[in-house]
């Protein structure tokens, strides 16, 4: 009974999941960005390298 139990939730969680993609596509043109703006590439800047810092705190608290 465990087994069957194991794979009735793992299709649960697939249906699940799979609901959540449908709603996060966003068609490209609804974005109106200039990519080559300095302050969209001051921005990304900022967002990776605060990105890289929670990897990187992330991967240190794992060790």
């Amino acid at each position: 009974m465990s087994e069957r139990q194991g794979s009735g939730a793992m299709t649960a969680n697939s249906k699940a999941s799979a609901g959540q993609d449908e709603k996060k596509e966003v068609p490209a043109e609804d974005f109106d960005i200039d990519m080559k703006a300095p302050e969209t590439e001051k921005a990304a800047v900022a967002i990776q390298s605060q990105f890289r810092k929670f990897q990187k705190k992330k991967q240190d608290v794992k060790s």
